[in-house]
C-alpha cells in the first residue's frame, strides 16, 4: 500500500530536523561548551523537534495505512510542519511568545488528533 501523504511530510520534517542539527554542529564547531547559552538553546530546539516529530509521523502513517482521508492527513502534515518551524523560530525569543506557544499547542494537538483519528479508523 502506498503512503503518498506521509511520503511528502516525512522528508520535509527530516530536512527541518537536519537543519536544526546543523545549527547545533555550527555552535560546537566554533568551540561552544555545554554551558554556552546559544548552544544549549540550539540543542533544546533540535531535541524538542526530534522528540515529537517521529511520534506525529507515526500517527500519520498509521492513519494513512488505515485508509485515512488524504485531505485531513495533508492538513495534519502541514500543520505539524508549520508548528515545528514556528516553535524553532519562537524558542530564542523571550517567553512566553505566540510563535513558541503555537508550536507547542499545534504539535501536541496534531498528535492527539491523529491518535484519535487512528482509533476511529480502526473501529470501522
Amino acid at each position: 500500500m502506498s503512503v503518498p501523504v506521509v511520503a511528502l511530510y516525512a522528508p520535509l520534517n527530516a530536512f527541518l530536523n537536519i537543519g536544526l542539527a546543523t545549527n547545533v554542529v555550527r555552535f560546537r564547531a566554533r568551540g561552544a561548551r555545554d554551558t554556552d547559552k546559544d548552544l544549549v538553546l540550539a540543542v533544546r530546539i533540535h531535541g524538542n523537534n526530534a522528540e515529537f516529530v517521529p511520534l506525529a509521523l507515526l500517527m500519520m502513517l498509521i492513519a494513512e495505512l488505515l485508509g485515512g482521508a488524504s485531505l485531513g492527513l495533508h492538513l495534519a502534515g502541514g500543520l505539524l510542519l508549520l508548528a515545528r518551524v514556528s516553535h524553532a523560530v519562537g524558542m530564542p525569543r523571550k517567553a512566553p511568545n505566540p510563535l513558541r506557544s503555537f508550536g507547542v499547542v499545534a504539535t501536541w494537538g496534531t498528535i492527539v488528533a491523529l491518535g484519535i483519528y487512528c482509533l476511529l479508523l480502526r473501529m470501522h
